[in-house]
């Protein structure tokens, strides 16, 4: 069933901006123009592909359009950037999914190595590393980093490098609560920081630590530079990216609780597989970018 090229331009930028007058404003029509095209895609599929809450959400058979219509886009500017690359219509955005400490520590500075006259502009979806497939699968992003190095319906994956973390405490805290020698076997009554309530490195540590389950009061730091800045406040203890803590420990502002066993999570880079320049040269700067600044598996 063929789609118009202004529908499917429509139904990404009404998901991207989550309301339909927020896509009408941004693509210079009513809010009943986008309603009208959205309506006449339905039609020709025969399938509801918009669910009209606030923000919108796609169906299961939304989802395949959207991926479709990312694709038709995602062409469109490669072709224009080869036909006129001096003319800036090919001009894409590239959403991506990346976890917070990869965004935090390592992903930003590949990201920047991509030469500026690519003219690629960014859209970063943050999600927790073991979720960034799900936004692939609905076709709301691109490519993402992600701990599942099992490949979407439709992509390609590739390793990155295992992103390394370091159990870590205050030295106050440690006085306070684990006997003033970092004694693991205290951890499981000790004030613990999580990211969010489904980060479970910290649960895995004990765990693997002691053998028994955590049972210590909780705060949850949704944010990865302030979630290492509350462990160094002595908040809680933490499972910290080495990259955050390794300054701390040498200078003793931060205590390491195993320092002879870190806490490796491997990433992978999954995208879609299509042939696209964009694409290409993004995949190839965070794989680069991966390379020197993670550790190898």
């Amino acid at each position: 069933m063929p789609f118009q090229f202004e529908h499917l331009r429509t139904l990404t930028t009404l998901v991207d901006e989550g309301t339909f007058e927020a896509a009408a404003r941004r693509l210079h029509v009513t809010a009943s123009a986008v309603s009208q095209r959205v309506r006449s895609m339905e039609q020709g599929t025969g399938k509801v592909l918009v669910q009209r809450t606030n923000p919108v959400r796609t169906t299961a058979a939304g989802d395949v359009v959207l991926r479709y219509a990312r694709q038709v886009l995602l062409l469109d500017a490669d072709t224009a950037a080869e036909l006129r690359p001096d003319s800036g219509d090919g001009r894409v955005s590239v959403p991506l999914a990346v976890n917070a400490d990869s965004l935090s520590t390592w992903f930003l500075d590949a990201l920047a190595d991509l030469p500026a006259e690519t003219g690629t502009v960014f859209e970063i979806h943050r999600e927790d590393e073991e979720h960034t497939t799900s936004l692939l699968r609905s076709g709301t992003v691109m490519a993402a980093v992600t701990s599942n190095p099992e490949a979407v319906q439709g992509c390609t994956v590739a390793g990155l490098g295992a992103m390394r973390y370091r159990a870590v405490c205050s030295p106050e805290f440690d006085a306070r609560h684990l006997g003033g020698r970092a004694d693991p076997e205290l951890l499981p009554q000790a004030p613990v920081v999580n990211f969010d309530r489904r980060d479970d490195l910290q649960d895995r540590f004990v765990r693997e630590s002691t053998g028994r389950d955590p049972a210590g009061p909780r705060h949850y730091i949704p944010a990865s530079e302030d979630f290492a800045r509350t462990v160094l406040l002595g908040f809680g203890w933490g499972v910290v990216p080495e990259r955050q803590c390794a300054a701390e420990i040498g200078a003793g502002r931060l205590v390491e609780l195993a320092p002879e066993h870190p806490v490796d999570v491997r990433l992978y880079w999954q995208r879609w597989n299509l042939r696209s320049p964009a694409l290409d040269r993004i995949s190839e700067v965070v794989r680069a970018g991966a390379a020197t600044r993670l550790h190898a598996f």
